[in-house]
């Protein structure tokens, strides 16, 4: 095989060669804008807040902004609800040229009076997002919500997200801001023995699986943001002792700006692969104090590894030695997949991230074999090309990825957030060591 850096002369443009590292080199650069013609494919900021927020099960979304922004995030996660599906909808002021050259504040107003007057029973809670060309025409939607909140008594939270201002990332900050203004006001309330979980989305149940790993053990779930949330579950948020953050790129923030307010520590879990997955329950277990939960966690754990132990050791034989290329959201998801292929014998050839940190990296490095490529926020030219360097026999991504995978003529599997089956705690790692098995191992590539 080449080197990294001739293979980067060939297709790489010169802003985004910072981007992009094996193990032998130090640090990468991350967290920053995408770079202009690279056809990135990370989201915008408004999709960014608008993917964690819309998981709340009862609250409404009107995006305020072209029809095309509504259309583009309706129902964009694979979120599962227990109560009522209201973020299945999406509605839209659908802002068109005259309202550009003379505003849209009215039409917004418009958009809210005519919600509350139809839907029944009214609803709690309203969120408004902003889009580019309302961040370009300057409508005051704060002021606008708080007539709304005023005139109907509930809740309309703005959150001002033009996709032009930053990263997605910084969407993320958005929508963690608005759930603490949401909850803010309820910082008082006594104190009871639970967890809230942040950065799970439900996604195919997901949620469901780990509350029920917590119950079990005997650690009551207070609270979850926002998979399978509601109004009224949201503002039982400040009573938990605990938080403990799955995703954290996107809910991070979120545990810091709620340890500094409310002084609630926080703890990062994954709930990926047998290691991360046991590593976690006990971190959790152990956060608490009680002896009898630590024993319950550790019980627990060891049982379950003991079940999916023969899963993972049938079908290793037909995984081993197989090369894996990782391109997913956020840094933490990466690492526990490389400990998964690592798990079945497989080495992961090519890791990227749209919004890894730093520190993420550095711990990707330091799981990776030399001469891994690391990329930051990749697009599909540089994907295909080090994918086909490193003779990488299936991709792990989401919907964008999946088109390009099958061009090349390489399996895929799908850990974004539209799958359908989950992938989390014991039950997803079964799921995930079949779904890798029947993709590589497919009658069909020997057809192309």
């Amino acid at each position: 095989m080449t080197d990294l850096r001739t293979c980067m002369n060939k297709s790489v443009l010169e802003e985004r060669r910072p981007s992009i590292c094996d193990r032998r080199e130090n640090g990468i650069s991350c967290e920053r804008e995408s770079v202009s013609g690279a056809v990135s494919q990370r989201a915008c900021v408004y999709c960014g807040a608008r993917v964690v927020l819309n998981p709340i099960t009862d609250a409404f979304h009107i995006v305020h902004g072209p029809i095309g922004c509504a259309s583009y995030t309706w129902d964009i996660r694979g979120s599962l609800t227990s109560g009522e599906d209201t973020f299945r909808n999406s509605f839209s002021t659908d802002l068109r040229e005259t309202d550009i050259v003379f505003g849209g504040a009215k039409k917004l107003t418009a958009a809210i009076d005519e919600l509350m007057e139809n839907i029944n029973p009214a609803p709690k809670l309203l969120f408004i997002f902003a889009t580019c060309i309302v961040g370009v025409i300057g409508d005051d939607i704060e002021a606008v919500c708080r007539t709304a909140e005023a005139r109907y008594g509930i809740r309309v939270i703005p959150v001002k997200a033009p996709g032009f201002s930053g990263t997605k990332s910084l969407g993320y900050r958005m929508a963690c801001d608005a759930i603490m203004k949401l909850i803010l006001p309820h910082a008082n309330q006594p104190k009871r023995f639970g967890v809230n979980i942040l950065g799970d989305f439900n996604l195919a149940g997901e949620m469901w699986i780990i509350r029920g790993y917590l119950e079990q053990i005997g650690i009551p779930v207070i609270s979850t943001i926002t998979g399978d949330s509601s109004y009224k579950t949201l503002l039982l948020a400040p009573s938990a002792t605990l938080n403990i953050v799955q995703c954290a790129g996107s809910s991070a923030y979120l545990a810091e700006r709620m340890e500094a307010e409310f002084g609630m520590p926080s703890l990062r879990v994954s709930f990926f692969g047998i290691e991360d997955t046991t590593n976690s329950l006990l971190r959790v277990a152990d956060a608490f104090g009680r002896p009898e939960i630590s024993a319950n966690a550790r019980r627990f754990a060891a049982e379950r590894t003991a079940q999916i132990l023969p899963v993972i050791e049938k079908y290793r034989p037909y995984l081993e030695g197989k090369r894996a290329a990782i391109f997913v959201g956020g840094g933490f998801k990466a690492i526990s997949l490389i400990r998964q292929f690592n798990e079945l014998g497989m080495e992961a050839v090519v890791v990227g991230t749209q919004t890894g940190k730093k520190d993420e990296y550095e711990v990707i490095n330091s799981l990776v074999n030399s001469g891994t490529v690391v990329l930051d926020d990749a697009n599909p030219a540089e994907l295909e090309r080090f994918m086909m360097e490193k003779q990488a026999d299936i991709l792990v991504g989401g919907v964008k990825e999946r088109p390009l995978a099958y061009k090349l003529g390489m399996a895929f599997c799908d850990h974004n957030h539209e799958r359908k089956q989950p992938l989390a705690g014991f039950e997803g790692i079964e799921n995930f060591v079949k779904e890798i098995h029947k993709s590589i191992n497919s009658p069909v590539w020997k057809y192309i």
